[in-house]
Formats: C-alpha cells, sequence, structure tokens
C-alpha cells in the first residue's frame, strides 16, 4: 500500500491529496490515531486525573509489552496467518531468564540472550510446522499456546512465579533519561524522518514518478515533529523518558525499516497479498514464513523480558494466563493490520496497543469493573475487523 501520489508534472494540490488520503499509506493511521484521541479527550474531560504526566508515564510504560507482542504479530499476519502462541512465548522466555538468573546464577545480559534465542527458536519450528508441512497456523499455534503454557509451568515449578530483582533487568524499565537526552533524542528522531521524507521524495522524482505535493511533505513532518516533542515534554513533565520507550521505538524502527525498505519486507506484502503469484514470481514463500515467524518469536522473548522487569516478577498469569495475547492481537488489527494479509504496519500496531491500553487506563480511573473493560475492548476490536473486512470487500480484494 504506497502513497496516493500526485504527479510531479501536473500537480494537482493539497485539495485532492486530502480526497485521496484515506486509500494512501496512512489510511489506517487516521483512524486509529482519531480513535486514541477521542479516547483521551473523553476521559480527559471525565476523568482529570487522566491527562496528568504521571499518568501519561504509566500508560506508556503499561503499554510496552502489548506493544511489544503486537509489533510481532503484525509480521505474521502481513502474511495472513497468525500467532496464537505468541503470549506463552513470551512467558516460556521470562520463565526461562528468571530460572537462568536466579537458580543459576548466570549473567542477565547472557540469561537474556539465551531468552531471545529459544524465542526465536520455538517460534521458528512453528514456522516450520507452517511452511513445509503445510498444517494451518492457527493449528499449529494454538497447539503451541497449549503446550508452552505447561512448559512455562514446569519452568516456573511448584511456585508459580519466580521473583526478579537483577538490577540488569529491573532497569530496563526503571531507568529514565535526563531531559537534555529525551530533548536531544527527539530532535535526532524528527531529523531522521525528515531526511527519509526528503531522500523518498528526491528518489521518487529521479525515477520520474509522482510526488505527494511539497506542502504534505512538510505537514508530515511538522504534525511528527509536534508528536515527538509534546510526548518528551509530558514524560520529562514527570520523571523523564524512559529507557524502554525508546528501546521499543527503536525496535519498531528497526522492524518498520525491514518490512517497507528491505527486499524481505516487500515479500511479506506480496504473500500476505496473492501466495499464489508470489510462488510464480520466484519468491521462497516457505522460507519467508519461517523468518517471519522467528521474528515473532524475536519479539515474544523482548516482550518476556520487558514483562519481567516491569513486574519484578514472572508469574504464569500474566503472561499465559491472562488476557495478553487477546489485547495483543486486538493492538495489531485496531491499528489497522489486515487479518487477511498484504497490509499493515508496525507504527499503527503501537498506536492499537495505545489504544487498548488508554482504554483499559480510563476505564480503571472511572472505577469501571473487568467485566466492562473486556466488554469495551471486544466491541473495539470487532469494530477494527468489521472496518477491514467491508473495505476489503468494497475493493474487491481476495487471498
Amino acid at each position: 500500500m504506497g502513497y496516493l501520489t500526485v504527479s510531479h508534472e501536473r500537480p494537482t494540490g493539497l485539495i485532492d491529496w486530502f480526497r485521496g488520503l484515506p486509500e494512501s499509506r496512512f489510511g489506517a493511521f487516521i483512524p486509529v490515531l482519531l480513535a486514541l484521541a477521542a479516547i483521551w479527550i473523553y476521559f480527559g474531560v471525565t476523568e482529570p486525573a487522566f491527562l496528568s504526566a504521571r499518568n501519561f508515564y504509566f500508560l506508556f510504560m503499561q503499554s510496552a509489552v502489548v506493544g511489544t507482542l503486537a509489533v510481532g504479530i503484525t509480521v505474521v499476519l502481513l502474511l495472513g496467518d497468525i500467532d496464537l502462541s505468541v503470549a506463552a512465548t513470551s512467558g516460556v522466555c521470562a520463565a526461562l531468564m528468571a530460572v537462568l538468573i536466579a537458580s543459576a546464577g548466570i549473567p542477565a545480559p547472557l540469561a537474556c540472550l539465551v531468552a531471545i534465542a529459544a524465542g526465536i527458536t520455538l517460534s521458528s519450528l512453528q514456522g516450520l510446522l507452517v511452511a513445509y508441512v503445510g498444517i494451518p497456523s492457527f493449528v499449529v499455534t494454538l497447539a503451541g499456546l497449549l503446550g508452552f503454557q505447561g512448559l512455562m509451568l514446569k519452568i516456573l515449578g511448584i511456585q508459580g512465579a519466580i521473583n526478579v530483582r537483577d538490577p540488569f533487568v529491573r532497569g530496563i524499565t526503571t531507568i529514565n533519561l535526563p531531559p537534555e537526552i529525551g530533548w536531544l533524542l527527539a530532535a535526532l528522531c524528527v531529523a531522521a524522518f525528515a531526511f527519509i521524507a526528503w531522500r523518498r521524495h528526491n528518489r521518487r522524482k529521479s525515477m520520474g514518478l509522482e510526488l505527494d505535493p511539497v506542502a504534505a511533505t512538510v505537514s508530515r513532518v511538522a504534525f511528527f515533529a509536534l508528536l515527538a516533542f509534546a510526548a518528551v515534554a509530558t514524560l520529562n513533565a514527570y520523571r523523564g523518558v524512559p529507557l524502554l520507550v525508546v528501546l521499543l521505538v527503536g525496535l519498531t524502527a528497526l522492524l518498520a525499516w525491514i518490512t517497507t525498505s528491505t527486499p524481505f519486507g516487500r515479500s511479506l506484502f506480496a504473500v500476505g497479498g496473492n501466495t499464489e503469484s508470489a510462488r510464480r514470481v520466484g519468491m521462497s514463500v516457505q522460507k519467508i514464513r519461517v523468518a517471519a515467524f522467528a521474528i515473532v518469536g524475536l519479539m515474544a522473548a523482548v516482550g518476556g523480558i520487558v514483562g519481567a522487569s516491569r513486574y519484578a516478577s514472572v508469574s504464569f498469569n500474566a503472561f499465559a494466563g491472562g488476557p495478553l495475547l487477546l489485547e495483543a492481537i486486538g493492538a495489531a488489527v485496531i491499528g489497522g493490520t489486515s487479518l487477511f494479509g498484504g497490509r499493515g504496519s508496525v507504527w499503527n500496531a503501537l498506536l492499537g496497543a495505545l489504544v487498548i491500553g488508554s482504554l483499559g487506563n480510563g476505564l480503571d480511573l472511572s472505577g469501571a469493573s473487568a467485566a466492562d473493560k473486556l466488554m469495551f475492548s471486544g466491541a473495539i476490536l470487532l469494530l477494527a475487523v468489521s472496518i477491514d473486512a467491508i473495505s476489503r470487500a468494497g475493493s474487491g480484494h481476495s487471498r
């Protein structure tokens, strides 16, 4: 899904560009951003504490695990597959890391690397079954969900939970950057965003391809700058920018580059859009599927490490026994990733995680019950999937 562009030979201006915006690559970004804004405005009016710097700080931290898993799931959803075991995989990796640190005395950095390797291995094995044996991903990962839940319980042992107090692991979610570093990182992000937009504009111009109006590109850069500096200002008003946020944004940026600017990333969209056509042009569909599942395993392991750091413990209920799986899939879908494959963005998955996190946070502040939270989240997820199905039917897309 590319930009809706305007020819540099016969520009039609911003009006036509805005009219076509829903069909552009920003089409999925706008609804989720509007939904997020609506939630923030509503709870900001009804619960004044919601818009406080302190609440936003904890909102970002609370959404980190869901966002990490949602970013990984997005890669598999681009293929039209799904991973129902991602939360359980995350729990296994977290439990393995905790045992290695607490019982085996292995240094925390090495234990984290082992956990990441385990996540990649477990998910890659599932990818092999999907790609080479031909078992549907739903069935394979459903079996993985059950099996990994049992494996996690085995690793945790009789206690069912392991405390994690290692300074290295805990520092992932407790270290905050000095205000000056936060402002510097925001400026660097804006500069990088502007450079990428400028380079893309010049590249398309040199190839004789259609271009966005210059004013539209400048507006995007200005809007991104506003969001970046506003986020830093809000976080600095409480404790500063968390190291976790920097790490998550960095990982997401890496996956965004992989999925949009590399041959592998373009293959993901091609296979998700039409598997048979991708195979006919010589793409190794099996290898692409295995690699996508490996990325999910990587992000699941990272999510497990982040969760262990934030909760200072690893328990079955925190990972495999709670709503983490549904929230992660919901965040990806709410962010505009199609369950039918071929459309999605890892950045939008982060926004989807913020939508779910903001809804839960606001309902908590308003005293809503757990039942209310689940019903609201389910309604939003159903709405997002319905919009996706209707839009695909209207455009004639099919797998």
